[in-house]
């Protein structure tokens, strides 16, 4: 039994980057001898273990061959007569299929460390194709990666677009798009995930609503970089570097889903697409199954941001409004997170990346007001039931407005 580290930790020890999993391959076992060491069985489709102590994911050496449609369709082939020359060829890039043994020595059949050195992301063989769910891995790789250098490769993104014609795409879960698509936002660059994906015409297929806003118009005044799905990538990479928050970052990246259902010919103007944007995000969330920590912010950010974006001009009440829509006083978190999204969306267009955002501020100065009227006072000065309510927002009003 022969037991070698492999994919992503051998790649990102090679890139100088953090490890965060170790994956094995187990040449020359089979199911009874891992047993009897006191690994654990996890795989439902193939042999994967449990080792007893660390409990990192130790597989048997397999092969696959394509048998159906999707990401499931593949026959399985374990053996202790597999090598790992064999199991490495079926993984999906050069610089995922490298192993390494126990004492360190490299064993890289298919160019990995080449182009690990090149800056490229490639295909190892064209079995790539059986798998739709590459397509979205490496879009995310490319997200991990790109500020690295790294970029993909002409001959492999010409078979993501093949996977992307073939219909294969269809046959992803929800869950599978939705795993992918939150992986990236974890990235250094999450709007590359998005770019990559269209690039190949993925994105179409798996995120439509995303995809329908490129060469939707805006007005230059306010968006010299004009096209709509420009702007949400110029969004996405800000975002990523005001915050960390995922659902900030998803947020950010479908705040304007609105405007892609515009009518051309009230092109460039989308005076409605606060409002149509809801319908839209509440529908693609309950299709792709993301979670309600990240609907119910975007939905906020989707609503609001125009709201937010003229703060200078509004009226101290109908800055309470805006605060009492977002519910801040029993999630105070929920205000920064929006402001933030807002602010990339300010950033994100051409020429504006170092802007000031004094709108921020604004309404960060309103909350604070707002939040030093103290309700105990109320109900001593004898208001009760209703009224109490009814007091509270005139006084933040007040307060709202003596800062103003």
């Amino acid at each position: 039994m022969q037991v070698y580290l492999v994919g992503g930790a051998v790649r990102d020890k090679l890139l100088n980057i953090p490890v965060y999993d170790k994956d094995w391959v187990v040449v020359g076992s089979n199911p009874d001898e891992m047993l009897s060491q006191g690994f654990t069985a996890v795989g439902k489709d193939f042999p994967v273990f449990l080792h007893p102590k660390t409990k990192q994911e130790y597989a048997l050496a397999r092969t696959e061959r394509k048998s159906g449609s999707g990401y499931t369709g593949f026959e399985c082939h374990f053996a202790p007569d597999v090598t790992l020359e064999e199991d490495l060829i079926r993984r999906d890039l050069t610089i995922n299929a490298m192993a390494q043994t126990e004492d360190g020595t490299l064993i890289d059949p298919y160019g990995g460390q080449r182009d690990l050195n090149d800056r490229i992301l490639r295909h190892v063989s064209d079995a790539f194709v059986e798998d739709p769910l590459r397509v979205l891995r490496l879009a995310r790789f490319a997200a991990k990666l790109t500020h690295l250098g790294f970029t993909v490769a002409e001959e492999t993104m010409s078979l993501m677009a093949q996977i992307a014609n073939s219909g294969e795409l269809e046959h992803l879960t929800a869950e599978r798009v939705w795993q992918e698509w939150h992986k990236s936002l974890a990235t250094q660059n999450p709007e590359v995930f998005l770019s990559v994906l269209r690039d190949c015409g993925a994105l179409k297929v798996v995120l439509p609503e995303l995809d329908c806003l490129f060469g939707v118009p805006q007005p230059e005044k306010w968006h010299p970089e004009i096209d709509t799905g420009v702007h949400t990538l110029m969004v996405a990479k800000q975002a990523a570097k005001l915050s960390s928050s995922l659902p900030v970052r998803f947020a950010a990246q479908v705040h304007d889903l609105g405007k892609g259902v515009t009518p051309q010919s009230e092109w460039p103007s989308h005076k409605m697409h606060c409002h149509t944007g809801v319908k839209i995000i509440k529908k693609l969330c309950e299709r792709v199954r993301v979670p309600n920590e990240f609907k119910e912010l975007a939905l906020f950010v989707c609503e609001q941001h125009s709201n937010v974006h003229r703060a200078a001009e509004l009226k101290a009440s109908t800055k309470l409004k805006i605060l009492n829509t977002m519910d801040v006083w029993r999630k105070p978190e929920r205000l920064e997170e929006i402001l933030l999204c807002c602010q990339a969306d300010h950033a994100g267009r051409l020429g504006c990346e170092d802007n000031p955002y004094p709108q921020k501020a604004i309404f960060e100065d309103a909350y604070k007001a707002a939040l030093s009227v103290e309700v105990k006072d109320i109900i001593a000065d004898g208001f009760q039931g209703k009224t109490i309510r009814d007091e509270l927002d005139k006084r933040r009003i007040e307060a709202i407005a003596s800062i103003n």
